[in-house]
């Protein structure tokens, strides 16, 4: 199991943080970290701006969030499901960010076409749409997280895991920041050239030397 080093301050400040970026507009996306008792998670329908660590909600691990008091995102069941079944996971970070968004509308997913998708494990998959808040689209994210530190929900966004709430931060930034990249590739006309399997492997183990895939 991952050690738990996040505090509900830090939850509340990687929500800001990617409100003040953009990738998080009009208070659509959620995050959260691992818990003694399960997990935290950004309320529903809360501007970032106005969150605080006493709004966050806590959630089970197993079977629905109490009904009573402030409700969680609608996209709870998403992040149950990514802690029940990946270990290695203590945070969750769910956005809309425009241009990764754009892709995900495309159904089109991110190629290893730079090495800093090695930031997710790879090249981000884009999954079939399933409606928001549902059991479907928890399964649809855990698919298309297999093996990797984020995944394109397709007419949807982003979601991305991490060991901490930095790393999940990182990897959501670095995505819309690849997403960009893509799409001016496309708009060009140009076909990427691709990274071999084996590069992206020498990649990550440098990655990890130099502190960006902490564990």
């Amino acid at each position: 199991m991952t050690s738990m080093h996040e505090t509900p301050g830090e939850l509340v400040s990687v929500a800001r943080a990617l409100d003040a970026a953009g990738l998080v507009p009009n208070k659509s996306g959620n995050v959260s970290c691992r818990s003694k008792a399960g997990f935290l998670i950004t309320p529903a329908g809360m501007p970032y701006a106005d969150l605080s660590a006493a709004a966050l909600v806590e959630v089970p691990l197993e079977g629905a969030p109490a009904a009573r008091g402030t409700r969680p995102s609608s996209e709870w069941r998403m992040h149950q499901a990514i802690y029940a079944a990946r270990p290695d996971v203590a945070a969750v970070v769910h956005t809309h960010s425009p241009r990764a968004t754009a892709l995900a509308c495309a159904g089109r997913g991110i190629p290893a076409f730079h090495y800093m998708i090695a930031l997710a494990g790879g090249d981000v998959r884009c999954m079939p749409y399933a409606t928001f808040g549902t059991a479907g689209l928890a399964e649809r994210a855990l698919e298309g997280l297999t093996g990797r530190r984020a995944a394109l929900l397709g007419n949807h966004g982003v979601i991305t895991v991490g060991p901490t709430l930095r790393v999940a931060h990182s990897v959501a930034v670095e995505v819309e920041n690849l997403a960009g990249q893509y799409l001016a590739l496309l708009a060009a006309g140009l076909e990427p050239r691709l990274l071999s399997a084996d590069e992206l492997e020498r990649v990550t183990a440098k990655f990890a030397d130099y502190g960006r895939l902490p564990t």
